[in-house]
């Protein structure tokens, strides 16, 4: 059935109310694509009424039905940070739903300006969708990913990391994997309207980015660069209420050095963030056991834990090496708002003080950290935690780097959707770079990911884990790890303004 777009045009307008109810339910759908459910295909058909607000709105409603999808989508796709803030950090309920409100809101802003901006350029010419919808979106998300600390959870491209789309990921990243997407949903969008011509043509068009997604899929980006090593991801599941606890620290220590015992043979064995509830003065004593421990059956072991810096208040949420040529440590570079530092005012921060709530600031590490080295001579490159959801972050390391090396705690997300998809995350890093990906946290979802972005052993949530498999470094370099971000961004931010430019000047 062809869209009469003109006729709905006249509905959306006519009762604004009703349709920012719709555009709110679609963002929630929009959560579906994502893990733990994962219906890649329900993307497409969701953002299909998205591109007809671009289309058939004035400016001025379109930013508001672009602000009900933004909020729908957040509040359905990140409710687990209430869990962190109320059930967690046990802060006043009317300051959890504050940071929650203002986060939805703030994240709905990217998708209300976005609106705005397409109405403006497409002008009611429904070619125009064609390469504003991709350029706005794509765009959009970027900004989302860096402006204010950025937050780029939800982008679009890893919902599709089980689709034929995702063999762009190793050319342009997921933002390429975003962009192929919106090309496919534009076009087809476009084909089905009424009046339209060269429907062959577009429909062409909407199926190309899939076909041509899965012949990329079988082509090899990288190549074994080195030995395989046999390694082992340590799953502690030590509950987030308890872990900090006095009367639980030795049982902590019991348990991680149990582990270390059960796993003599490995070449590489990790821990997950601030797996040793610490700062490294505190347990130096242990820390040298283990060391001569590791050393002497020439293992590496990575471990989260705290470290105190050279200021009397300078706190490193950090990963030491341990074994083989010395200790080496990776200090956490991209901080958690709220979480890890808080970005207010001295008087804000003394009524948090007053309140018993958390108020002190981590430390952010230097940029441009050089990879950890294994034992054998294999190099790391580190994200803990939040830091695996910037795509740039850890390329600065490659090719040197064999293996991707992902330690975090979202024991912080309780039962939610919020693990799994930090998972799903954590595959599209490898499938960018054709890296594996060694996933080590608190209590789930720990995993080994392969070059492709598969999962190749996963372990269950809120339980002690601990798997051995054998993982290969891997060289080279793929398209997205010489280039980066730059080739899509720039060639969105290019397209609208010229654009724009051409609207003006006519």
């Amino acid at each position: 059935m062809l869209i009469e777009h003109k006729r709905l045009a006249v509905i959306l307008e006519r009762r604004p109310r009703a349709a920012g109810v719709v555009f709110f339910l679609l963002g929630c759908a929009t959560t579906l694509s994502f893990a733990p459910v994962a219906w890649f295909w329900l993307t497409p058909i969701v953002l299909m009424p998205v591109l007809l607000s671009w289309l058939t709105m004035s400016p001025r409603t379109a930013i508001w039905q672009g602000l009900w999808y933004g909020a729908g989508l957040f509040l359905t796709g990140t409710y687990w940070l209430y869990h962190s803030v109320f059930v967690i950090g046990k802060a006043p309920l009317p300051v959890a739903l504050l940071v929650m409100v203002c986060l939805v809101i703030l994240m709905s802003l990217y998708y209300g300006v976005g609106a705005w901006t397409a109405t403006k350029l497409v002008a009611r010419q429904p070619y125009r969708l064609l390469y504003v919808a991709p350029a706005v979106w794509v765009s959009a998300e970027w900004f989302r990913g860096w402006l204010l600390s950025g937050f780029p959870w939800m982008t679009l491209g890893y919902a599709q990391i089980d689709s034929p789309l995702s063999g762009f990921a190793p050319i342009f990243g997921v933002y390429g994997v975003s962009l192929a997407l919106l090309v496919s949903v534009a076009a087809m969008f476009v084909a089905l309207l009424r009046d339209t011509q060269k429907r062959l043509l577009l429909v062409s068009i909407a199926f190309a980015p899939w076909i041509v997604g899965a012949l990329l899929l079988q082509l090899s980006w990288s190549h074994e660069a080195g030995t395989p090593l046999l390694t082992t991801i340590v799953q502690g599941g030590v509950p987030q209420d308890q872990k900090w606890l006095a009367q639980q620290r030795v049982e902590t220590l019991q348990l991680y050095r149990s582990s270390l015992s059960a796993n003599s043979e490995s070449d590489l064995i990790v821990w997950p963030e601030v797996a040793l509830p610490a700062v490294i003065d505190q347990v130096e004593g242990y820390l040298q056991q283990i060391e001569s421990t590791v050393s002497a059956r020439q293992q590496t072991l990575l471990l989260g834990i705290l470290e105190r810096g050279s200021g009397e208040f300078e706190i490193f949420n950090s990963v030491l090496k341990l074994g083989g040529n010395g200790r080496q440590v990776y200090r956490k570079q991209h901080l958690v708002p709220f979480g890890e530092y808080f970005p207010v005012p001295d008087f804000v921060r003394s009524w948090m003080r007053m309140l018993s709530l958390p108020n002190s600031d981590l430390q952010a590490g230097k940029a441009r950290q050089a990879p950890l080295i294994t034992t054998q001579g294999t190099k790391l490159a580190i994200a803990i935690c939040y830091e695996d959801a910037f795509a740039a972050l850890q390329l600065h390391a490659l090719p040197d780097a064999g293996i991707l090396i992902n330690v975090s705690n979202d024991a912080w997300f309780g039962d939610s959707i919020a693990p799994h998809q930090h998972l799903e995350i954590a595959r599209m890093r490898a499938l960018e770079v054709s890296r594996p990906v060694v996933r080590s946290t608190n209590d789930g979802i720990s995993a080994f990911i392969g070059p492709t972005g598969e999962i190749l052993e996963s372990g269950p949530q809120f339980e002690f884990v601990s798997m051995t498999r054998n993982v290969t470094p891997q060289g080279g370099l793929t398209p997205f790890a010489r280039f980066g971000n730059w080739p899509v961004i720039s060639f969105c931010l290019l397209l609208l303004i010229t654009h724009a430019w051409r609207t003006r000047q006519t």
